[in-house]
């Protein structure tokens, strides 16, 4: 089961990243939402209803909870650039995957979310200086503040992830 759950493994924060880690980290955020429109265009109806995994979600629940987490990634680093170590707001995902956008929604829906946002997020971190990535925000849920570069790296680990599962 936990080759289901965590089919790219967990992810495991590090303390730093090389410049090549941080490239890359973008490079995935850019090739993401081409990837997911690649597996949602040959999922049939049946596909698109069916769980990844036993108490897993369904590809077009996966598809809209990116598009959600996405967002939410994407204005917390608009934060930490913004604003002086801002406290941001934790969110129940496993909730929000039950909204009738997420059960029923076309995943075209999202897949539109994904193209704009995806490029603009992009866009922004490619503009970033070194030193940006080290601005940080405190999430509630978690002791010490995460930085940007923190956000880039488990969001490169989260398109891999729900990209992986996609494709089971």
């Amino acid at each position: 089961m936990e080759h289901l759950r965590f089919p790219v493994g967990r992810h495991v924060p590090k303390t730093s990243y090389s410049a090549d880690e941080i490239r890359g980290f973008v490079d995935t955020l850019e090739a993401f939402p081409g990837l997911m429109r690649q597996v949602c265009a040959s999922a049939t109806a049946e596909k698109l209803a069916t769980p990844y995994r036993p108490g897993g979600w369904t590809l077009r629940q996966l598809v809209h909870h990116v598009a959600d987490s996405h967002l939410n990634a994407y204005i917390r680093i608009k934060l930490a650039l913004t604003e002086d170590i801002p406290t941001i707001k934790p969110y129940d995902q496993d909730a929000w995957s039950q909204t009738a956008d997420s059960l029923e929604a076309p995943v075209e829906w999202s897949l539109s979310i994904l193209d704009g946002l995806h490029a603009r997020w992009v866009y922004l971190l490619r503009s970033l200086e070194p030193a940006d990535l080290d601005l940080r925000v405190r999430h509630p849920e978690f002791d010490e503040p995460m930085r940007i570069v923190d956000f880039l790296a488990l969001y490169d680990w989260h398109c891999r992830h729900h990209l992986a599962h996609a494709r089971l």
